[in-house]
């Protein structure tokens, strides 16, 4: 039995790794794409990682993980289908394996996918009129018409921040009335270059437009940019068997990382916290790290 599983190798995982490498733990980093680096390695450009002025999401998503293989972090490839508990710590199964791993503590930092839309031309776009982050890729449309798909806290706040740097928001809502608080949609309401409509729903992305169906039948949307914020899909389906409290998929654990099971951390964008962006990935790594050196030394 080994000291530490950590599942997942973005951001978070990779930095659980480098951690738990210097602190001369032993370790395994089940990774399931063969080539880590998570969410972040699709980013056309990173522009908010402290220290890192312009770096291509790839490029940082490459650094962290070959940092963790210089300090001997040890990969093993495979797909995690569930996480038991056994009396000595954890048994984490993985989907084309017999044998499972054991461990006695695990950190789980498999992350959380922007839900898509669905809709035609939504894939093809992405990196290049479709976006799933504001504050990552609004940078690159300051100036510029954009549309903001979604009526959720995330769509409001999107739709503050990219109003601040862009020409016109649209934001598209596809119910009658928002589901973000009050107090920030009056803010989102009192801005002069956002529009707001509600009752249409996006059918397809195309260059530089968005087709539109609304009460009044297609319309085209011309916009340079489109982010959707409809919500995002954490993959914690390996831990449903557990004791956990799962609010919308998302684990419950506290800024230490630790989830209410003794020995289980939750890092990185599975963990229900405020802001998921690269900079609070790597910080949950860290901290999950240590709390996990506290709990096997007793």
């Amino acid at each position: 039995m080994i000291d530490l599983a950590i599942i997942g190798s973005g951001p978070a995982g990779l930095t659980a790794a480098i951690y738990a490498a210097r602190a001369g733990l032993r370790f395994v980093l089940l990774e399931q794409d063969g080539y880590g680096g998570g969410q972040i390695s699709s980013a056309h450009l990173v522009q908010n990682y402290p220290g890192v002025p312009e770096v291509s999401g790839f490029d940082l998503g490459e650094a962290l993980r070959q940092q963790a293989l210089d300090l001997g972090a040890e990969v093993t490839y495979g797909t995690v289908s569930l996480v038991e508990q056994i009396p000595e710590g954890f048994s984490v199964h993985l989907a084309d394996e017999e044998a499972p791993v054991q461990a006695r503590v695990v950190i789980a930092a498999t992350g959380a996918s922007p839900r898509p839309l669905g809709v035609p031309g939504e894939t093809e776009h992405i990196g290049s009129g479709v976006s799933y982050c504001a504050t990552c890729d609004g940078s690159f449309y300051r100036g510029k018409n954009v549309a903001v798909v979604g009526g959720g806290d995330t769509a409001v706040e999107d739709g503050i921040y990219l109003s601040s740097i862009c020409s016109s928001v649209t934001l598209l809502l596809r119910r009658d009335q928002f589901r973000a608080a009050q107090r920030r949609v009056e803010v989102l309401e009192k801005l002069p270059n956002v529009t707001i409509r509600f009752k249409v729903k996006p059918t397809a992305v195309e260059d530089k437009s968005l087709v539109l169906d609304t009460e009044n039948g297609p319309e085209t949307l011309p916009v340079d940019g489109v982010f959707i914020a409809v919500g995002s899909q954490p993959a914690t389906a390996y831990l449903q068997q557990l004791p956990l409290t799962l609010e919308g998929g998302y684990v419950a654990a506290d800024e230490t990382c630790k989830t209410a099971i003794p020995g289980l951390y939750a890092a990185g964008d599975i963990r229900k916290k405020q802001l998921r962006q690269v900079v609070t990935a790597v910080a949950d790594g860290a901290n999950a790290v240590t709390s996990a050196l506290e709990y096997l030394r007793g």
